[in-house]
């Protein structure tokens, strides 16, 4: 780890009230546990240049078009 990293957090750390560090604490022990997944930047390469330029110029229009709009209906 960055010891420059490390040492900012422990100094942002350390002006905390305790029960603030506790919480601290506890969120990085959530972050250890969590399990990391998604797929490879080295596998996702070979999907580069898939889509042709007509159709990524047509759904950079599309989403232009759709910007700036609320669909009330939506999530």
């Amino acid at each position: 780890m960055n010891t420059s990293l490390l040492s900012q957090v422990v100094e942002q750390l350390e002006t905390l009230p305790e029960n603030l560090q506790w919480r601290v604490l506890e969120f990085v022990h959530t972050l250890k546990s969590l399990t990391l997944t998604g797929t490879p930047g080295s596998r996702l390469i070979q999907l580069a240049g898939g889509i042709s330029p007509d159709d990524l110029q047509t759904m950079s229009q599309v989403i232009e078009a759709g910007c700036e709009r609320v669909d009330a209906d939506g999530w």
